[in-house]
């Protein structure tokens, strides 16, 4: 048989990723054995234990499915949600793999927020267009749910929507908001959905801060779990259809990555990074996203127009004063520096801001969420300048308005984390059903 060109380049793409897999083995936790639940099939993480070690990396959920010769996706229009993070082992990106490909079928590429090639910055997409490397038709998802998103979806032609995406590991990071919708979707479209696994980068050892209360849902929480998750999204995806979507659970299949453990932070990963937005430019901002992002309900700036986006945060009119303050928490893991900056965009554009660079030293311990809310309460302290967005948006970020009345009140961080105590532990204890890794 002669093999086209189209085959030939599909075949090159996906060189790394279809050898050295294995065969595939038990789920990683006896939850994940337990909780498929309706409409669901999970591909294992089979040889979870022993593949670091033998071959150095973790194989992503991408990866796993091409050695498998894309056998999940045979028969099926399929349409693929994704954006720059997309990439395989040796960072093509999956849709022109896929595109090239004669065993796929693949049809449109659906864009979330920052668009499919991820040049918008938060708050915005890249709108429909045609891609030019592949001809594909390309469709925005953002702002996007239910039956609009769902005419999307039918309209395009899809049997079936593969979400590949990395994610951050903070609830208010809305990629996993956009699987959420799409899940949702698919199901009123009557398409079914394959989820490919990538790490958390900032390892799933635990949940961490306040679960989200249902009156201040939004596209940066659409539903109660902990803001700092702790999942993958092939977990979330398994959490989302047998909690959230249990009404109308969608057609389901996640492919688990192998050689991925909780424990791992993304540079034990051996995977490339790419900045899965324009604001998280490596795994170390990542790292202290969770805490940070809630200067977004402030009047502070969380280091947009930087180079090291909320790894720095502060406001003209700030001194040593905050970062003296906020060590002497004696926060564990993590250090903050007295620092200057003068951001190109966004608040206090072209102003002289001073604030507090944090430096984690020790990433097993560092807590990303207790750090967010010590900044906080030690902001208010120290700079007679804090304030909260008028719109209450930190509300949204935390997931009610407890961390903004108790910050208000004078709390310290045990007070205001043990305010949240109680609903993180229900969280935890349904989260340890949809987990796939050891």
């Amino acid at each position: 048989m002669t093999v086209s060109r189209r085959g030939v380049l599909g075949l090159a793409g996906a060189i790394g990723s279809a050898g050295a897999l294995g065969a595939t083995g038990p789920h990683g936790s006896a939850g994940a054995a337990r909780s498929a639940g309706a409409g669901e099939a999970s591909t294992p993480a089979g040889g979870a234990a022993g593949s670091t070690a033998s071959a150095g990396r973790v194989r992503t959920g991408f990866e796993r499915l091409a050695a498998d010769g894309y056998a999940a996706l045979a028969g099926q229009k399929v349409g693929v949600v994704t954006n720059p993070t997309g990439i395989t082992a040796n960072a093509r990106h999956l849709v022109d793999v896929l595109h090239a490909d004669e065993r796929v079928d693949l049809v449109a590429v659906f864009g979330p927020e920052h668009g499919f090639r991820g040049t918008a910055q938060a708050g915005g997409s890249e709108g429909a267009s045609r891609d030019p490397a592949t001809g594909l038709a390309v469709y925005d998802t953002y702002d996007k749910s239910g039956q609009k998103l769902a005419d999307v979806f039918t309209a395009a032609g899809i049997d079936t929507v593969v979400f590949d995406i990395q994610d951050v590991g903070a609830r208010f990071y809305t990629y996993i908001w956009t699987l959420y919708d799409c899940m949702r979707a698919a199901a009123l479209a009557g398409k079914t959905v394959v989820v490919l696994d990538r790490p958390n980068p900032v390892g799933g050892r635990r949940a961490a801060g306040p679960v989200l209360e249902r009156p201040y849902a939004s596209f940066v929480g659409r539903e109660p779990i902990a803001l700092a998750h702790g999942m993958t999204v092939a977990e979330l995806a398994r959490l989302f259809n047998g909690e959230f979507l249990a009404d109308r659970p969608v057609g389901l299949r996640t492919v688990a990555m192998s050689g991925w453990r909780r424990e791992s932070f993304f540079g034990e990963t051996g995977l490339p990074w790419v900045p899965p937005s324009p604001n998280v430019p490596t795994p170390d901002t990542a790292l202290a996203y969770a805490g940070t992002c809630l200067f977004e309900g402030t009047n502070l700036s969380e280091g947009r127009g930087t180079t090291t986006p909320f790894e720095v945060v502060g406001a003209e009119g700030i001194d040593r004063r905050w970062a003296e303050a906020a060590n002497a928490l004696g926060l564990p893991g993590v250090w903050f520096r007295e620092t200057y900056f003068t951001p190109t965009f966004s608040k206090h554009v072209g102003k002289v801001c001073g604030g507090v660079r944090l430096i984690v030293h020790d990433r097993a311990a560092f807590d990303p969420v207790r750090a967010g809310i010590g900044l906080l309460i030690t902001a208010r302290r120290v700079w007679s300048g804090f304030g909260w967005r008028a719109d209450h948006w930190i509300d949204r970020l935390t997931g009610s308005d407890r961390v903004r009345t108790l910050v208000d009140a004078g709390a310290d961080v045990d007070e205001v984390a043990g305010d949240w105590a109680a609903g993180l532990a229900r969280f935890a204890a349904v989260r340890e059903e949809y987990l796939l890794y050891p």
